[in-house]
């Protein structure tokens, strides 16, 4: 348990430590705390180049974090959750010690430059990171050591979201993929302990507020499970997208033969088009998360920022970059559940708020891309703490995820694995986590 506190207070650290550097390179680069909001503002310390910097700004950032990464973490390439699986599934738990400070750095200047993905994949592998080199250095035993790194990347998720519950069916769900009492406790308290320090720091305000949302018919009920299964494929679309975008980067690089570090700076100039047409799409995009929610903006334009969020995130990786899909795939399904929201409201004004659709179709998006139901539910409770809206959020990522697994044998962490040849259904000779 002491173990499990202390990769907790580590990880709560490196949370908070990251988020600042995301905060500050963001400000460096664009000028501005999150440039999502911003709409074609420039950047004011190079007011001259105008809106035109985001064209820029990708460009510096990549030079910057391709030979870092290509140097002296490849792993940190990418999302990071298929790596933890790998080391837990695969490789007892081993992760290089190096690869926290390298995730930090890389992931922080893409998120800065304007890439279109989020914080919680590189905090994920941090703390997983920094639980794996305690294990290693007090050369715990492989079942230890796979549990220590599910501890950190739990402390990651509470730390970043403050969802210290989500953290824990993250781990479980997706990490340690089992489920029993010890693994449990001691990731419960990583967790609690990670949530608890982010909090001290960043303060407990809820991720979203909500309008107020009652089912009182069971027409709704119907309406929310169309929602489901729509937003299920759409995360099984998310998923191939990101992936059929990463070959045609890998093609076109292959082709010119480019050295491998220079690819995220050359890339980055591809991104700043796409940034240019859609400053919307600048970073992880929380607040034009939140202004969906509030139903600010048009179906048309809606279904556009989802689209483009799809390009632009999956641009992002395809180019070499650095970050998480958790993020982008709650963007998307708040597009995609406003739109349904807004155009259900039109019909029946009755019918709910659209920020309740957008709600439950960010949970179901989740579902349909990840397939963990029950981390979907438990997150989207926690950051907006907001109960009334459990019941049709439970039938929407029930009916997601059961959408998914028709549709797809592999999610968007599995499928990563999957085209290297690596199975994580397939029994491992390693021995089984405590």
């Amino acid at each position: 348990m002491l173990l499990a506190l202390l990769v907790g207070l580590g990880a709560g650290a490196g949370a908070i430590v990251f988020r600042y550097l995301v905060l500050g390179l963001t400000r460096l680069l664009s000028g501005h705390a999150d440039y999502a909001g911003a709409g074609h503002s420039a950047n004011p310390l190079v007011p001259w180049l105008g809106p035109f910097f985001v064209l820029v700004a990708p460009v510096v950032a990549g030079l910057v974090y391709g030979p870092l990464v290509t140097r002296f973490a490849p792993e940190a390439r990418g999302h990071g959750v298929p790596e933890v699986m790998l080391a837990v599934a695969r490789n007892g738990g081993r992760i290089r010690p190096q690869v926290a400070l390298v995730k930090s750095l890389a992931s922080a200047l893409c998120i800065g430059g304007g890439g279109s993905v989020g914080r919680e994949g590189p905090i994920v592998q941090i703390g997983s990171a920094l639980g794996s080199s305690l294990g290693q250095m007090l050369r715990l035993d492989t079942a230890r050591l796979r549990l220590l790194v599910a501890c950190g990347a739990a402390g990651g998720i509470a730390a970043t979201f403050n969802a210290p519950l989500a953290g824990v069916f993250f781990a479980m769900e997706l990490v340690l993929r089992r489920w029993n009492a010890e693994s449990f406790g001691m990731v419960a308290v990583s967790s609690v302990t990670a949530s608890v320090t982010g909090r001290a720091v960043l303060g407990d305000e809820p991720f979203l507020s909500l309008p107020g949302f009652e089912v009182t018919h069971l027409t709704q009920y119907a309406l929310v499970a169309v929602l489901g299964v729509v937003a299920g494929v759409v995360g099984v679309c998310f998923s191939r997208f990101l992936y059929l975008v990463e070959d045609v980067c890998d093609w076109i690089w292959h082709r010119t033969r480019g050295p491998e570090w220079l690819r995220p700076g050359v890339g980055g100039l591809a991104l700043g088009v796409v940034l240019l047409a859609l400053p919307q799409l600048y970073g992880v995009g929380y607040p034009v998360l939140g202004d969906a929610v509030d139903g600010r903006y048009a179906v048309g334009f809606l279904l556009v920022l989802l689209a483009g969020k799809m390009l632009a995130c999956s641009l992002t990786i395809g180019i070499g970059g650095s970050g998480g899909v958790f993020a982008p795939s709650l963007f998307c399904g708040a597009m995609l559940g406003a739109a349904f929201g807004e155009l259900v409201h039109a019909v029946d004004p009755g019918a709910g708020p659209a920020g309740a659709y957008a709600l439950i179709g960010m949970g179901a998006v989740f579902a349909g891309a990840a397939r963990a139901p029950v981390t979907a539910v438990v997150i989207l409770f926690e950051l907006t703490g907001e109960y009334s809206i459990i019941l049709p959020m439970m039938l929407a990522i029930v009916l997601a995820t059961g959408a998914s697994h028709l549709v797809s044998a592999d999610t968007v962490y599995t499928r990563k694995l999957l085209r290297r040849g690596i199975d994580l259904e397939q029994p491992s000779d390693l021995p089984a986590t405590a």
